[in-house]
């Protein structure tokens, strides 16, 4: 692929955000930074150091729909705007579909034992959804399909750290593009969020983005250009590193649940020092770890009161 890395700064620990400016049939822009003016600057930097400038941008296209991947899609009125469909709901950002969404979150938190008056403070997020965009897609891309512009270019679906993920693989060199999928420095969290046909069945992230890893290890990536940090080479030895944590984290959490115990608890006891700092991020990863050992037959739940409560299988 002939491709330019842009870096663009966050307001986020992870850090700085890659968007990957592609010269194709069309000029294309791999994801936006989020929607801060330090984040505007360093896309026109950027794009300026490959010898280009917004309006050349024909095509952005989004991983996925996290507002620090997402935020600038209102910088290019002229391009067309592709991703996964799920995208649009928060770019539109409906009443419909907030309501929803905030309803959603606070039935799952109440299923975690969180107690009332910390339920806003996770649900609204509203300095978050300041970083987004409201640009809509103009165009959906499903699993498999090709991108326009560039002959030989697919997405794959690869759900688990957001609903909307898509990677991209050039078939003939085997490079991806891969948003958060596969990060070198950090394990991305596999966040909670509404599942795409917005019902109230929550998509068990970890287990989802477990199969995304095992997806891109099958397809024998040669480099990953990922959404933060550095260019990924040593892809399936990563890969497996990862799955390995997992197994670990695991094994961590079963000696945790000697007697019922609540998501809330078991954050407590394997977060000790960041749970209260980032009540929302651990949730998602005590549960994601909860819902494999359900799988694995490990452990059981059973709702009390409108409480989950966990046990030892």
């Amino acid at each position: 692929m002939n491709i330019h890395t842009i870096v663009i700064p966050t307001p986020y620990p992870i850090g700085d955000v890659n968007a990957f400016l592609v010269k194709g049939d069309r000029l294309s822009l791999f994801d936006v930074g989020p929607k801060t003016p330090e984040a505007l600057e360093a896309i026109e930097r950027g794009l300026k150091e490959a010898g280009y400038n917004l309006n050349d941008v024909e095509q952005v296209v989004l991983t996925h729909h996290h507002p620090d991947h997402s935020g600038w899609v209102d910088a290019f009125p002229e391009a067309d705007i592709l991703g996964h469909e799920y995208n649009d709901h928060f770019l539109r950002k409906t009443p419909e579909f907030m309501a929803y969404r905030t309803t959603f979150y606070i039935q799952q938190l109440q299923l975690q034992a969180v107690p009332e008056q910390y339920l806003d403070k996770i649900v609204e997020q509203k300095e978050a959804l300041l970083l987004y965009g409201t640009t809509p897609l103009t165009k959906f891309i499903s699993d498999g399909e090709e991108i326009p512009g560039h002959p030989g270019l697919k997405a794959i679906y690869t759900p688990g750290h957001a609903q909307s993920h898509l990677i991209f693989i050039e078939e003939s060199t085997k490079e991806v593009i891969g948003g958060d999928l596969l990060l070198e420095r950090v394990a991305p969290n596999p966040l909670v969020e509404p599942p795409t046909d917005l019902s109230y069945e929550r998509p068990k992230s970890l287990i989802q983005q477990q199969e995304s890893l095992k997806l891109l290890r099958d397809l024998d990536a040669a480099k990953v250009y990922p959404g933060h940090g550095d260019v990924i080479t040593s892809v399936n030895q990563l890969i497996e590193n990862r799955l390995k944590r997992d197994e670990m984290r695991l094994e961590q959490l079963i000696h945790h649940i000697n007697g019922p115990k609540t998501v809330l608890q078991l954050t407590m006891d394997l977060y000790p020092a960041n749970y209260k700092t980032e009540l929302g991020l651990t949730l998602s990863k005590t549960l994601g770890y909860l819902d494999c050992l359900i799988r694995d037959g490990v452990v059981r739940v059973e709702e009390v009161n409108g409480v989950n409560i966990y046990t030892p299988a």
